[in-house]
C-alpha cells in the first residue's frame, strides 16, 4: 500500500470525527481512543447524512439526520436498517493521520 498523510491526530477531537476531501469524495475520519482511528465514507446512504457530524460511540458512528449506527470496522449498519458505507485502510505515523492512497484513488468504471 501507498499511504498519503492527510491530517494530525491531534486535529480530531476525541471522540469525534473530521472530513478531508479526496477524489473518492468526502472521507470521515472517525477516533475512538487516543490512537484509534476508522476512515470511512461521509455520507449516510440512507438520507445521505454528514456522518461526520454524527455521534462516535465505541466503535460506531450514528447519522445525525435519523440515527443509523454504523460499525466503522465494517461499515455495515446495525439494526433494523439496511445498508453500509466504505471503509479505508488508514494508519498512524507519529501523530500523523496516513489514507492509502491506492483506496482513495480508486474509480470504478460507469
Amino acid at each position: 500500500m501507498a499511504w498519503i498523510d492527510v491530517a494530525d491526530i491531534n486535529d480530531i477531537p476525541l471522540p469525534g470525527a473530521r472530513v478531508v476531501k479526496t477524489p473518492l469524495g468526502c472521507i470521515g475520519l472517525f477516533r475512538t481512543g487516543e490512537a484509534q482511528l476508522y476512515a470511512a465514507s461521509n455520507t449516510c446512504p440512507h438520507k445521505g447524512g454528514p456522518l461526520s457530524e454524527g455521534i462516535v460511540h465505541g466503535t460506531s458512528v450514528t447519522c445525525p439526520l435519523h440515527n443509523m449506527v454504523f460499525d466503522l470496522n465494517t461499515g455495515q449498519s446495525k439494526g433494523t436498517d439496511e445498508g453500509a458505507i466504505q471503509t479505508f485502510p488508514v494508519r498512524l505515523d507519529g501523530t500523523r493521520v496516513l489514507l492509502d492512497s491506492e483506496s482513495i484513488n480508486a474509480r470504478s468504471a460507469a
